[in-house]
Formats: C-alpha cells, structure tokens, sequence
C-alpha cells in the first residue's frame, strides 16, 4: 500500500501541489499517493480526524485553514509556534504534529535559486498578516543586519515585532514601520501582502529599491506582479513566488519522508507551463 498524503484547502481544485509531490515521489523513489482534498468551511478539524482514521501519513494545509491547522496540533514546531500557523501536519504515533515549511521555502529561494546571501543584509518585509509571520524567524536564521517590517497599520508591525523579540541575535535587528515612513533602500524586499491577488500595488515608495535589490512577490503568475513591474522599473532584480511554493513543498517532502528532493528542473518546468 502507498503512504496516502494530501492537501486540505477550500478552494482546492487549482493547486499544484499533487503534481509538485507526484514529481518529487518519481525522482527520489518514494511509494505514496498524494492527492487534493476540499474540506468545508466549518469542518476542518473533522477532515483531518477522517484522513487520520483512513491511513494517511500527512497533509499539507492551505489558505483558509492555517490557523486552524496550529489550533488541532497536539504538538507544534518552533517555528510553526512562532508563525501561529501550520502548512504541514504529519500523522504519527497518535500525534498530530505542526510545522510550517512557508519561510524555510521562501528563504531556500531567495538564497539557492537566487543566489542571493541573507547574512548581513537588509530587509524590508511588506505586510504584517499570516504571510509574513511565517517568514521572519526562517530569515532571521540567516543572521541579517536587519529586518523591517512595514505594514499599512504600524501597530500590527509593531506586534510582529514584539513576538519575536526573544529570537533576535541583537537590539534593532527587527523593527516595523507604516508605509509612509519607509526611508531608505534595501538589500531585500518581500511582498508578504495580498495587493497582487488583486493585481493592485503596495504602497511601498521607489527609495525602496536600488541597483542590485532583490524584489520578492510571494504571489506568481504568468506574467508580473504590479509590485515587480514597479520595482523592476526602479533597477531592482525581481522573482515571483513560485520558487518558494516549490521548495516549501520540498521541505514538507523531507519532513514526512526523510530525503530531500531537488527542485531546480521542476521549477523550471513549471515555470514553462505557467
């Protein structure tokens, strides 16, 4: 019998993740099956009790259930903790075990297929919601000069900060600001805000970017966010966000089944096929 794994969202039938996962099986020689599961708005805890009682191993967690995934864990990760969110569960010794791959799969991005080091560099995080979240800790393990996370409403920004005060290596690692007091140029920055599902931009000033920044969408799609278009335009390198979808899922790979895919010819196949 195969190891079952799938994941739960509501929508679900877009994701790519069954042929991310199928790839990964077929290029490392592991027996599973991984399938899509759409789960009701009201039933979440319910689905993932049911998958537990049918067999399967694990389950990657998408939009709108990631908080609902950390509250059903009966043990979280540190870094699931820290984010308060969960995009991966694994099923095992009558445990459900949290995790989140999202900032591990962001990072492995920015700095293996990117190529571009986080250590001592500085980086403005856009947006202060779940996304972002589950970001900060994965990055401030790469030990940057800085952080700054700005955010429509400096309060929230202010909280973030305040969460993972205790994970700084030093004072003024991490700080927040509103938009309107972004007031200098970056090494990297990361838009963790929903504007390009909307096909709308931040309201992130060009002083931002500079020759030689790295400008990051989370969101992907065929053809350039507003966000990377106008950051492009003011002489920063630019990437979507289908990088970290692949190698967040190759970290969730790793974690249920201990061996670690290579992603470099899948990405670039996906990326055909967008």
């Amino acid at each position: 019998m195969s190891d079952k794994y799938c994941v739960i969202g509501n929508p679900i039938a877009h994701s790519k993740s069954p042929d991310i996962h199928a790839a990964f099986a077929l290029e490392t020689g592991q027996d599973i099956v991984y399938e899509r599961c759409l789960a009701p708005l009201d039933g979440f805890a319910d689905t993932v009790r049911g998958l537990i009682a049918r067999g399967y191993r694990g389950a990657n967690v998408t939009v709108p259930f990631k908080l609902e995934a950390a509250d059903i864990a009966t043990r979280l990760e540190e870094r699931a903790r820290l984010a308060g969110a969960v995009n991966t569960l694994r099923f095992e010794d009558g445990e459900i075990v949290g995790d989140n791959t999202d900032g591990p799969g962001l990072v492995a991005d920015i700095v293996r297929n990117a190529g571009v080091p986080l250590a001592a560099k500085r980086v403005l995080l856009l947006g202060a919601g779940g996304a972002a979240r589950g970001v900060v800790l994965p990055i401030l393990q790469h030990g940057p000069a800085a952080i700054v996370i700005a955010n429509r409403t400096r309060a929230t920004a202010d909280a973030l900060v305040e969460h993972f005060a205790g994970q700084l290596a030093h004072p003024g690692q991490l700080s927040s600001c509103g938009f309107e007091d972004i007031g200098a140029s970056f090494d990297v920055v990361i838009n963790a805000t929903s504007a390009s599902l909307s096909s709308a931009m931040p309201p992130v000033p060009a002083l931002a970017f500079c020759q030689g920044t790295l400008a990051l969408d989370m969101m992907y799609g065929k053809t350039p966010s507003p966000f990377m278009q106008f950051a492009a335009s003011h002489g920063a390198a630019v990437r979507d966000g289908l990088g970290m979808l692949v190698e967040q899922a190759a970290e969730a790979f790793a974690i249920w089944r201990g061996v670690r895919p290579q992603t470099a010819s899948l990405l670039e196949q996906m990326r055909s096929k967008l």
